[in-house]
């Protein structure tokens, strides 16, 4: 069930912070549709701006910020929930990221999540499928961004396999164009390196096998606009076009005479690369032709927001995956999760965790903090973090997944209060929750044959005291040594936990 009450938001947003262009869509939402309003996308060139030690360089993050700021606009009045931002490549591995997201958040009013390459993959294929009629066959979609590629295989609205390679028409153009200067030696330099990083997934896609294929992007429009310009096919990507560009293309010496009618202006200097990656990808696949779709990445944003809000959230889905491949015991995990809502109710005010993602951090954290068990019983903590950090978990962002994770990390023994510390301005909210998750799972260490008496919580900044009913922990003389214990464990945070007794 969804954690929180259906919302029903008349406009949502998406932004994409993509490695050549952002991209924001506006939409007004009627039931389970939603109706776009306005597009706005800008070529920023965010990869062009990582130096080699992976760091965003000031002048990029200047000209995204800018680039915001005309967007934000439009969001301005739109309230939390409502608008949902997105990072890919170039922000998964700017080694800097967080001082562009929070000077992009300070801009937007909203949080940036950095997603995963799959997760981007998945919500590729949910915007592709959603502006295409439905077949019941397989089908192949692909995007060719600024930094990385994604190769999905789905039927219907569900992805069934999502790979993402790096990548990307600006990367390769930073890599093998970088002086702009166009040969047959440097276009199959990259045409090479497409062609090995295609290797890690090709044999599996054909395993699973396609009817269709379509492709979304500016680099796969464009192309395909460049073909049918050039008298090959309907609108689609041919090897026959391929070939003639390509033929064409490697009659120039500089990116400046990139001039192919149907290709933008603005798109010409990473035409070259951008045309390598496509015709590895279609010689590594057999590809006969490749269809363009007005769907990409934004769109799947959408329609995963409206999911969220209205009918479905597959964040909710990927958990539930993780607690059956991992064996988890659904009926403690729901007792914990269960208790440590009903204290996160009475502590919501005095530690200000009033916020949707506390309550969802809290929940999942508690259904999936014993994962690290089917590992091993020793460590076990870690362990489950590491899983919950690294699985791949559909609908979460790389930030909702480390935030589980050190949740899951921190609920036993030791908190690493140094990683903690790493989250910034989510740092005490988060130090609160695993108090909260610890304490429920302590009540609860007797798995199911104790009942658990109604708890008074008083709580300061650092200080909580919990009231049990009189006589209750000398009649359980375990649990009041485990809470013992735990006020020992929580003075290593400087936290002081006293324990008392009312009288019913």
């Amino acid at each position: 069930m969804p954690l929180t009450a259906t919302k029903n938001f008349p406009l949502i947003a998406a932004i994409d912070l993509g490695s050549n262009s952002f991209h924001m869509v506006l939409a007004k939402t009627h039931e389970r549709e939603i109706r776009i309003l306005d597009r706005i996308g800008e070529k920023v060139q965010l990869a062009a701006g990582l130096n080699e030690a992976l760091d965003l360089e000031e002048e990029a993050i200047e000209r995204g910020l800018e680039c915001l700021r005309r967007f934000a606009q439009l969001i301005t009045d739109l309230p939390k929930g409502a608008v949902r931002i997105v990072g890919t490549s170039t922000l998964r591995i700017a080694h800097n990221r967080q001082h562009f997201i929070d000077r992009a958040k300070e801009i937007l009013g909203h949080d940036i999540d950095v997603i995963s390459g799959r997760e981007e993959a998945r919500l590729i294929y949910l915007g592709i499928s959603h502006t295409l009629a439905s077949i019941d066959d397989k089908r192949l979609a692909l995007d060719i961004g600024g930094g990385s590629t994604e190769l999905i295989i789905g039927q219907h609205f569900e992805s069934q396999y999502r790979g993402s390679l790096q990548m990307g028409c600006v990367s390769y153009s930073q890599r093998f164009f970088k002086d702009l200067i166009i040969s047959p030696a440097r276009y199959a330099q990259a045409y090479t390196a497409a062609r090995l990083e295609l290797m890690e997934i090709e044999q599996t896609l054909k395993r699973i096998g396609w009817k269709e294929a379509v492709g979304a992007s500016g680099t796969i429009k464009s192309i395909a606009q460049a073909c049918f310009a050039a008298g090959f096919g309907q609108g689609e990507i041919n090897q026959p076009g391929i070939a003639y560009l390509k033929q064409q293309l490697l009659k120039l010496k500089h990116i400046d005479q990139v001039d192919f009618p149907g290709v933008k202006p603005e798109r010409a200097s990473i035409f070259p690369a951008g045309l390598a990656i496509v015709e590895a990808i279609f010689d590594a696949l057999n590809l006969d032709q490749v269809q363009a779709a007005d769907g990409a990445l934004r769109e799947g944003v959408l329609y995963d927001l409206l999911g969220r809000h209205q009918h479905e959230d597959v964040r909710e889905r990927s958990i539930n995956a993780l607690m059956q491949r991992s064996h988890v015991d659904v009926e403690q995990a729901l007792r914990v999760e269960n208790k440590a809502l009903e204290v996160l109710q009475q502590l919501a005010e005095p530690w200000q965790l009033t916020d949707d993602w506390h309550k969802e951090m809290l929940s999942w954290a508690a259904r999936v903090h014993e994962v690290g068990l089917d590992i091993a019983h020793y460590h076990y903590h870690k362990h489950g973090a590491y899983l919950v950090e690294h699985s791949d978990l559909a609908g979460f962002s790389r930030q909702e997944q480390q935030r589980i994770a050190l949740l899951v990390r921190g609920h036993r023994r030791n908190i690493p209060l140094q990683l903690f510390n790493q989250c910034g301005n989510d740092s005490h909210a988060l130090l609160y929750l695993c108090v909260i998750l610890r304490l429920a799972i302590l009540l609860y260490r007797i798995r199911g044959s104790q009942e658990v008496p109604e708890l008074r919580l008083q709580a300061t900044e650092d200080a909580l005291e919990i009231l049990f009913p009189a006589c209750w922990l000398e009649e359980n003389p375990l649990t009041a040594a485990d809470f013992h214990k735990e006020a020992q464990w929580l003075t290593r945070i400087n936290f002081k936990l006293s324990l008392g007794e009312y009288f019913c």
